[in-house]
């Protein structure tokens, strides 16, 4: 049988494919601007913080692969991919709406325990609806639409995460709703927020799910997918991971650090800026002016992440011009530069100008990595490729959760913009070795 091309999309088609996202994204900025703020507010230690998010990366390297390897080999009524993402997006509802009610729903004394929980829950169901949507883009685009798909979904990944970020700030500042909570408990505004988040999430998921046709096994057949026999999954995966592509595992050391980058800026920010920024003790999390950092975290997180839903849309034709990797790598660049700036910050504002090379890289990291991978996997392995791909990113994340607490409190003493500053100085690094990885058409 003849291999036949994927036909094109049309832009409202790709739009739709990735609507979910940025629901998916909404949830995932409450969490990176909150939870931190959230578990100091439980009683947290500054130097506490990394090993509580190590949560986020241990789930992710162990749901992602079988998550993709499963939808890999799924087919029925509901499609391929999209009844993991209804499956994760139910899940992470739930502890959207739960985590930051963990000390008024149970004991104050266990509300750190069960905080740290359901910011388990949570990162295991983004994972669950995550790796699908990857999946999911790849599957249905042709190559020469790949870097459009990644970069609109780049977009919509800024768009949710610039409301999601920006939202606990609106609700004190523009709709009255109270910032302010006693100690060991989080303010209204944040817990509001995260409600807002659940609904957003599960709505805009629906429409992806609803308006998206996925092909069937016999049309990616047609397409040059293989057919391959159902093995048991644990054999399947490390096999796929030890055969993974040449350009795979140059993407891996880029990976390793922009990802550890990323999880400096995401626990430390808060602390960082209540501290280096405001001139807060390290022990405080209580006060006013911890919980308006922790408000302002959102903000500059929301700008990083408006920069880049802009960023992706010229993303395109940027790559087009100067190449997949120059683009990364110049990208890369432009956000260790702006972490490092942080540093010499005097007020709060001038935290947004060092987010706009922030947000230049994270709207490479969400596309660039993806566009050069995906015309180098075997389409009837998409899944577990994008699960395994996944590894790449937990790595660094667990790393950075074991050693940076301990380098936080023992090196820096508890001034966390020094964990900000080395963020950017992986980042950079990042950048240096992109410009050797394989990535011919």
């Amino acid at each position: 049988m003849a291999i036949q091309e994927k036909p094109n999309l049309r832009l409202l088609d790709i739009f739709n494919m990735s609507f979910g996202f940025m629901g998916i994204q909404f949830g995932f900025a409450l969490q990176n601007g909150n939870a931190s703020g959230i578990l100091q507010n439980f009683g947290a230690h500054v130097e506490q913080l990394s090993w509580f998010w190590l949560v986020a990366p241990f789930t992710g390297m162990i749901v992602q692969p079988i998550i993709g390897h499963y939808s890999d080999n799924t087919w029925g009524r509901f499609g391929r991919r999209k009844p993991y993402i209804l499956i994760g997006t139910l899940l992470c509802c739930i502890a959207l709406l739960l985590l930051p009610n963990s000390a008024s729903l149970f004991m104050a004394k266990s509300a750190l325990l069960i905080g740290a929980g359901m910011l388990m829950v949570m990162d295991a169901s983004i994972n669950i609806a995550m790796e699908p949507f990857r999946a999911l883009v790849a599957d249905t685009l042709p190559d020469k639409q790949r870097t459009l798909g990644f970069s609109i979904q780049t977009f919509l990944i800024g768009i949710g995460a610039v409301a999601g970020s920006w939202l606990p700030y609106m609700m004190q500042h523009y709709f009255g709703v109270s910032g302010s909570a006693p100690a060991g408990m989080v303010a209204d505004n944040v817990t509001y927020s995260f409600y807002v988040g659940a609904l957003v999430f599960i709505t805009t998921i629906l429409i992806t799910v609803i308006f998206t046709r996925e092909y069937s096994p016999a049309e990616l057949q047609s397409f040059g997918a293989e057919t391959k026999e159902e093995k048991a999954p644990f054999v399947d995966i490390f096999r796929d991971f030890k055969n993974m592509p040449r350009a795979m595992r140059q993407l891996g050391l880029v990976q390793f650090f922009s990802w550890f980058a990323l999880f400096s800026m995401w626990v430390f920010t808060t602390p960082a800026i209540a501290h280096h920024v405001y001139g807060l003790p390290v022990d405080d999390n209580s006060s006013d002016q911890f919980r308006d950092a922790q408000n302002w975290t959102g903000i500059i997180f929301g700008v990083y992440n408006g920069v880049s839903a802009i960023y992706a849309l010229f993303l395109p034709r940027i790559a087009k011009a100067f190449g997949r990797k120059k683009t990364h790598a110049l990208s890369l660049v432009a956000g260790g530069l702006g972490l490092i700036s942080m540093y010499f910050a005097d007020d709060k504002t001038d935290l947004l100008f060092s987010m706009i090379g922030v947000g230049l890289a994270w709207a490479s990291i969400l596309a660039m990595p993806y566009a050069i991978l995906a015309g180098k996997l075997p389409a009837g392995k998409m899944g577990v490729y994008m699960g395994i791909f996944n590894f790449f990113i937990t790595i660094p994340q667990i790393v950075n959760g074991i050693v940076g607490g301990p380098i936080v409190a023992s090196i820096y003493d508890n001034n966390a913009i020094y964990a900000i500053v080395l963020a950017g100085i992986f980042m950079i690094s990042g950048a240096i070795s992109v410009l050797y990885v394989h990535d011919e058409s």
